[in-house]
């Protein structure tokens, strides 16, 4: 973490964030009967794909799991084959390997359509960024402790634990934590160490009174993000090109006897906030991930002494940020592959724990 004499804020990069959790995750491995496997499939030409796949096996050796990388398709050299051509058959194969406990696809192939029906042929007990419907539906319902076979029941039938009915962080015996989406997670444990969220509060409900502003509204990361940070109490207006939303689990009748939800709702802001510019006026964060090189948020906008996270491989923020944030995150990546490693670790609890085949088709 860095400052400098001219009043700027802070600079936090994700070293120091990542650090904590590095030394969680190789104690949980020196515990396990056997390293976790992870394979990750490559099954396009993307230049970026593949950088983040040779990022992934560094860390993953680096601390001792095992990785193996799948090629198919035109991630093969003079292959003459066409993008995510094999991919599918890679996954099945994947999911179908007893000694495989975790399976990562690297995204985008065909387009979100098509790469969403890839996402479900992951085998959600091998699902290591949390994109399974399985997760998803945890996640917008604000269920954080499950039992590990609920992953092989219907949907619409998983019970679990809210958490405004956990007292904690803490598992109760018998049920497991639902994986959450790696990179928005990476998010919310930045804002975590940067102080955003108040441990004071009850577990479930420690981002209450802050404002957030989340720019792009993706289904990777920009909606699983203000729907995580709404349901720990946040107030978040999610910002896409088109539209802008809330998301809250305070009721919108200031008489109503209803403390909260016990989930986030989605509803069209307020008139006052139907701008970008009004929203990050009243921000006290704000979490960029605009896959744009020429997207900028004016650091005039911002409210002084705002938290600024920029999560995009580009910069979405003015270089001149600092005049205006408290502490400014120029990337999350060093704590998303460790949120992901702590998944994998998990997932191979949850398999251990649960008699369920986990080569079942997702819509058993």
């Amino acid at each position: 973490m860095s400052t400098s004499l001219s009043g700027k804020g802070l600079l936090l990069k994700a070293d120091l964030i990542a650090a904590a959790f590095r030394d969680e995750v190789e104690r949980s491995l020196a515990e396990c009967s056997r390293s976790p496997k992870l394979v990750g499939i490559l099954s396009t030409s993307s230049g970026p794909s593949r950088t983040y796949a040779e990022f992934t096996r560094k860390q993953c050796e680096s601390l001792g799991f095992e990785f193996v990388l799948k090629e198919t398709g035109a991630a093969l050299m003079n292959g003459g084959l066409g993008e995510g051509e094999g991919v599918e058959e890679a996954i099945m194969e994947a999911n179908e390997d007893d000694s495989v406990d975790g399976v990562m696809v690297y995204f985008p192939i065909f387009g979100p359509q098509q790469d969403h029906y890839l996402q479900q042929l992951v085998s959600p007990y091998k699902d290591v960024e949390g994109l399974h419907v399985k997760f998803h539906y945890n996640l917008y319902h604000n269920i954080r402790f499950i039992s590990p076979s609920s992953l092989s029941a219907p949907t619409s039938s998983a019970a679990g634990l809210t958490g405004d009915e956990a007292e904690n962080d803490i598992p109760p015996p018998g049920m497991v934590k639902s994986i959450l989406p790696c990179t928005p997670l990476a998010i919310v444990k930045c804002l975590e160490y940067a102080g955003v969220y108040n441990k004071i509060l009850p577990y479930g409900d420690r981002a209450y009174g802050k404002t957030v502003v989340v720019v792009n509204r993706s289904e990777v990361v920009g909606r699983p993000l203000a729907a995580l940070l709404s349901n720990d109490g946040a107030r978040v207006f999610s910002v896409d090109i088109d539209s802008i939303q809330e998301y809250t689990k305070r009721p919108s009748d200031p008489d109503s006897s209803r403390k909260y939800h016990p989930r986030h709702i989605v509803r069209p802001p307020p008139e006052a906030y139907n701008t970008l510019q009004a929203c990050l006026a009243v921000a006290d964060v704000v979490v960029a991930a605009v896959p744009n090189a020429t997207y900028k948020i004016p650091t005039a906008w911002l409210k002084d002494g705002c938290v600024c996270v920029n999560v995009a491989a580009e910069k979405n923020f003015e270089k001149d940020v600092r005049e205006k944030a408290s502490l400014y995150i120029p990337a999350v990546g060093k704590v998303t592959i460790l949120m992901l490693l702590r998944n994998l670790l998990r997932l191979q609890r949850y398999q251990n724990a649960s008699p369920v085949s986990t080569t079942e088709s997702p819509a058993q």
